[in-house]
């Protein structure tokens, strides 16, 4: 996302709980009347994870059929009436009844039905008729009116309701062509005047509108996905909790902002790391280039691949690619190189200094997080190749291709990891430095650890990897079980609101 605005245009305010007459677990406990299951709640659920479901378009679809059912039974007004009302009232039924019972004449005006409202939704031929729109006096005219009264020919109030649902993605709330007039175009009009293409339209629309006005659905992000989530998590919970979901298309957003997966993150600080990381990208940039010098021979290194671990062909000399350091002591107790060291006060006494130091540490954790994002896709474009290892040794070893899919469970748990160290470090930025950010950083090493290993497997020559389907499952469970530890941990303490943060998570 490139801006504020965009990154976070579909967070819900608060205010639209506010006005609501029911609680979100009873307006969630309500939908289960009309929607079906798609996934079941985890039998286990872990402190990261949240309680979701996924609906298809259909079932969507007919919750919007049973509610208006519903309300015609209860109010005695047609299905089309009481489809406008429950849609001007963001479909709160309960509220729209009530409403409805007290002030009836109110209501539907205030809806753009008033009283007696019924399109006959037939087309009419009249004697000396001219159009308003078009000036057209025709004999033999088709023209056409709602209940109010105002009438046109066929042909214009076709143009301008196509106009209003191709043009403006407007379905919901379209009204009377005439200038002033309130009164809402129904489902009848829309069936004898549009083209069928144009009607499908509409009714996808309405369909968004329903999502839309339901602070629990959300439409997966998803390219050319038509699956709903069903999430009931409010968006002041949105400092304690990560709302992670899997559509059914195995897209893994965000519910609460919609973004990617970004555990262990808030959204908060997604969204000001974001801004910040664009506001200081020509800063950056130097920082992630593809080619650094080797520390020993000085000779230019390009990496390609997404493991950490550098070897200079030139000089055999050993290091890591994030720090330069020499690879051999990131194994030890002692060595850090995903914890950020603090100066002391005395080398930050003037302006000039602590300016640099602030720009040091922002780099310090941009430099890992740019880095694992693009360990990340190098590690798929590795796996690419890895396809056709597996087609290799699956002829070669004898395997059946069942057999050679720990490669595939290998690479997602990979790059799953590889998201999650990435936002640890977005996470880390805006963390106070107390024992639990020690604790946590711990975990971020142990992962981190356990990714470059898992990594380094992958680029071993095709006949070593049969031999090598044993260790790499065995490093797939582990790194995903370190993964589980860190997530875990970190959900745990910022449910408790224990973290300490330098920016306000509530605001």
């Amino acid at each position: 996302m490139s801006s504020d605005d965009e990154f976070m245009s579909d967070q819900l305010s608060d205010d639209q709980y506010e006005d609501d007459d029911y609680s979100l677990g009873e307006l969630e406990e309500d939908d289960d009347r009309y929607l079906d299951d798609v996934k079941d709640e985890k039998p286990s659920k872990k402190a990261y994870e949240v309680d979701y479901k996924v609906h298809s378009d259909e079932q969507i679809r007919a919750a919007q059929q049973i509610q208006i059912e519903e309300v015609s039974s209860i109010l005695g007004l047609p299905g089309e009436q009481c489809a406008i009302l429950l849609r001007f009232f963001k479909w709160q039924k309960d509220r729209l009844i009530e409403k409805y019972m007290d002030t009836p004449d109110e209501v539907l005006e205030d809806a753009g039905l008033g009283p007696g409202y019924e399109a006959p939704a037939v087309l009419e031929k009249l004697k000396g008729f001219s159009c308003e729109i078009c000036c057209d006096d025709e004999r033999g005219l088709e023209t056409y009116a709602m209940k109010c009264g105002h009438r046109y020919c066929a042909d214009c109030y076709r143009q301008y309701i196509e106009s209003k649902i191709k043009d403006e993605g407007e379905a919901s709330r379209i009204e009377c062509p005439s200038e002033g007039c309130s009164r809402i175009v129904g489902s009848k009009t829309i069936d004898l005047l549009v083209p069928s293409e144009i009607n499908h339209r509409y009714r996808e629309l309405l369909n968004r509108t329903y999502v839309d006005d339901k602070p629990n659905l959300r439409w997966c992000p998803a390219p050319n996905c038509e699956y709903v989530v069903d999430c009931a998590i409010r968006p002041t919970q949105l400092h304690s909790i990560v709302p992670t979901v899997q559509c059914s298309c195995s897209h893994q957003f965000c519910f609460g902002c919609g973004y990617a997966d970004h555990l262990p993150c808030p959204c908060l600080l997604v969204k000001k790391w974001l801004k910040k990381c664009e506001d200081d990208s020509e800063t950056a940039n130097w920082i992630s280039a593809n080619t650094k010098e080797c520390p020993k021979c000085v000779s230019t290194i390009e990496k390609n691949g997404g493991c950490n671990h550098m070897t200079c062909r030139k000089c055999k000399h050993e290091f890591c690619w994030v720090c330069m350091g020499p690879w051999q002591e990131h194994g030890t107790s002692w060595y850090n190189c995903n914890r950020f060291e603090e100066k002391s006060g005395s080398e930050a006494r003037d302006q000039q200094a602590k300016s640099r130091a602030s720009l040091e540490r922002y780099l310090h954790y941009y430099n890992r997080y740019d880095n694992h994002d693009h360990s990340a896709k190098l590690d798929k474009d590795l796996y690419v190749k890895t396809e056709k290892k597996m087609t290799t040794l699956q002829s070669s070893s004898g395997l059946s291709w069942i057999e050679v899919q720990y490669l595939e469970a290998a690479s997602k748990v990979l790059q799953q990891c590889r998201q999650t160290l990435k936002w640890t470090y977005a996470f880390a930025f805006y963390l106070e430095r107390n024992n639990l950010t020690y604790i946590f950083e711990d975990n971020q090493k142990d992962l981190e650890m356990a990714v470059e290993t898992l990594s380094s497997l992958f680029e071993m020559p095709t006949d070593q990897l049969a031999n090598a389907k044993k260790e790499m499952m065995d490093r797939t469970a582990y790194v995903n079980s370190r993964r589980i530890i860190l997530l875990e941990d970190t959900a745990k303490v910022l449910a408790e609101e224990n973290w300490k943060f330098t920016v306000d998570l509530k605001q």
